[in-house]
């Protein structure tokens, strides 16, 4: 009767393990650690997949407990110990919020947008602001069937300039399939780089706020996002492969135009970050940030499980 009841046990147990060897990643709890969430130096910020809050790690042990907040955002970056937060707004109609919070994440003012969330970017010293909504909740993917809007926001002028279809681009007609996204900040504030898709092609700009001018760069790049030392731009181009996520992303060297393909070899459909000049984060969806190094050497890792759109806290 005992050697039964241990056969048992054992089967019992056996089937268990089995259970848990069997549920995807995504079903697996990770470890919550209590504590506020602040914009602290050092620690890495995300939206954490279960709850749609914003969280954080430490850099140093980022698959370790998380600590999550009450913030629901879809999109979340923060820059000089200020955060941004681009979520869904309530109501009868879609549409978006723009939600500035101080070091606690509490909110300091909000910004009705139009359209669905999708990127969201400040300046390397917190003052500008952009976002980029679908208004049609399109994908990509699908070229010339969906519409960008995308804002830019000076939080010392309170200057917003709600769309940048009126930027003027020397050598291209102006026309009615003209879309934006994916703005990325210099340091001094009025210089950035972005994504120009028209006639189904895509097209790196560089821009300045002051004189709504335009300056393409390179074809087929999109989602810019500048190096800390303003240097490079990671973006992601598009190239043969998986249909519904078909991009690569590569480094391009600003003063020898020079680009350089990414170790990682799968689909990211990301506007990604820098954690330092050295390494690029970014979300793969039902797998979590992951990292790579920006020279194009070595592997991709993962940084933390179950997160998207991760940001850094610096300064």
């Amino acid at each position: 009767m005992r050697v039964l009841v241990v056969i048992a046990a054992v089967i019992v147990l056996g089937v268990g393990a089995t259970a848990y060897a069997l549920r995807t990643p995504e079903e697996i709890p990770v470890a919550i650690e209590p504590g506020p969430v602040e914009l602290s130096t050092g620690r890495l910020l995300f939206v954490d997949d279960a709850s749609g809050k914003v969280a954080s790690v430490p850099l140093s042990s980022p698959d370790g407990p998380r600590r999550v907040s009450s913030l629901s955002c879809k999109r979340f970056f923060t820059a000089a110990k200020q955060g941004l937060c681009l979520a869904d707004r309530g109501g009868p109609f879609p549409g978006s919020v723009a939600i500035f919070v101080d070091q606690s994440l509490t909110e300091t003012h909000r910004i009705d947008v139009a359209g669905v969330p999708n990127r969201v970017k400040l300046s390397p010293d917190g003052r500008m602001a952009s976002w980029t909504t679908f208004v049609t909740g399109d994908s990509y993917a699908q070229t010339g069937a969906f519409s960008t809007r995308t804002g830019i926001y000076d939080r010392e002028t309170l200057l917003y300039q709600s769309n940048l279809e009126n930027l003027r681009v020397p050598g291209m007609k102006r026309a009615e399939d003209r879309n934006y996204w994916g703005v990325t900040f210099t340091e001094d504030d009025h210089t950035y780089y972005a994504t120009l898709s028209t006639g189904g092609k895509t097209h790196l700009i560089k821009a300045d706020t002051t004189d709504n001018f335009a300056k393409p760069l390179r074809e087929n790049a999109e989602c810019p996002s500048l190096s800390p030392d303003g240097k490079r731009v990671a973006f992601k181009k598009r190239v043969p492969g998986d249909g519904a996520r078909p991009w690569r992303q590569h480094v391009l060297d600003l003063s020898t135009m020079v680009e350089t393909p990414l170790a990682e070899t799968r689909g990211i459909d990301d506007q990604v970050v820098w954690l330092d000049n050295d390494t690029i984060a970014y979300g793969l969806p039902g797998e979590g940030i992951w990292a790579v190094q920006a020279n194009g050497e070595g592997a991709p890792r993962q940084l933390v499980p179950r997160a998207s759109s991760p940001s850094l806290v610096t300064g």
